[in-house]
């Protein structure tokens, strides 16, 4: 048949390892990977899932979340992405993105990290929004060490504010703008249930995410807002070479994935827009993994 949309073997849709060296600092800038991840830039089609939503998106100009972001635009949603000032370059090509798809984009940079900055944002994207539909906390960090004696308390301190402080300040500051049928969506990772030796602040907090997420998800259904996790496996995102991993392990990132390569960020949008969506209207309280075979539990 003409019009049967051709299959595509998953373990050879996307570049797999060996991939270069190629150390940045953090955050990063997911221009400068290679090979470049699959944000959706050009793959990723949507069907109006998200028509008039009003989203905003922590960590929106790279990886996962310039993934939802895309996407969320290409269902037709207004799009708020809070980033750091260093990351601009991204951001603006998400800013664009965003505008290409004829919806409002809102740049919020800052440092997630600062308490007032987290709950300003918010009504910086409600403001600039005209209310707010998805709340998408997104925005992590990742470093890894070698052994726990080179975890500093400020390593541990910044990874637990980045991560979980400001999933709590922004929540808090959100939850009052959120209507029934709103969704609330918090990004953990495969670290929460397997977590690396080398990561002992990282998989901390994204275990946190997932019992934080879960016990909101009770609060909130009570006023008609679901809140849900999604718990990526190895996706290809400038968290890792820009210090999330160490270099020997960004060459062969993904290679032990049941598919032998990493995840592409636009492959789990999809999951987003679902549980920002009206066909999730009886899904919260879960955690959706996405962790190319690994399982989450």
């Amino acid at each position: 048949m003409a019009d049967r949309l051709a299959l595509q073997d998953p373990r050879t849709q996307y570049p797999k390892p060996p991939f270069p060296e190629q150390p940045q600092g953090a955050p990063g800038i997911a221009g400068e990977m290679d090979p470049k991840p699959d944000h959706g830039e050009e793959s990723y089609v949507g069907t109006g899932k998200l028509k008039g939503r009003r989203a905003l998106i922590t960590g929106g100009d790279s990886g996962i979340g310039r993934a939802a972001a895309i996407a969320y635009a290409r269902e037709g949603a207004d799009v708020a992405i809070s980033y750091l000032a260093s990351e601009e370059t991204d951001a603006q090509e998400v800013v664009a993105l965003i505008e290409a798809e004829g919806r409002k984009a809102i740049a919020l940079p800052g440092d997630i990290t600062d308490e007032a900055w987290s709950r300003q944002l918010v009504e910086e994207a409600v403001s600039g929004l005209g209310g707010l539909d998805i709340l998408v906390v997104n925005a992590g960090r990742q470093q890894f060490r070698e052994d726990i004696g080179a975890v500093s308390s400020e390593d541990f301190d910044r990874t637990l504010k980045t991560n979980l402080y400001a999933l709590h300040w922004i929540a808090q500051a959100a939850v009052p703008h959120l209507p029934a049928g709103a969704s609330v969506i918090t990004t953990a990772s495969v670290q929460a249930y397997e977590p690396s030796d080398i990561l002992l602040d990282y998989a901390t907090t994204k275990a946190g995410i997932v019992a934080y997420t879960k016990a909101l998800a009770k609060q909130l259904i009570k006023k008609g807002v679901r809140a849900n996790v999604v718990a990526p496996g190895p996706f290809w995102t400038v968290l890792q070479p820009s210090g999330g991993q160490p270099q020997e392990k960004v060459k062969e990132f993904g290679q032990q994935s049941q598919f032998g390569r990493p995840g592409q960020p636009v492959e789990i949008a999809p999951v987003y827009v679902l549980l920002a969506s009206q066909e999730g209207s009886y899904i919260t309280g879960e955690v959706y993994g996405v962790t190319g075979g690994a399982g989450v539990a």
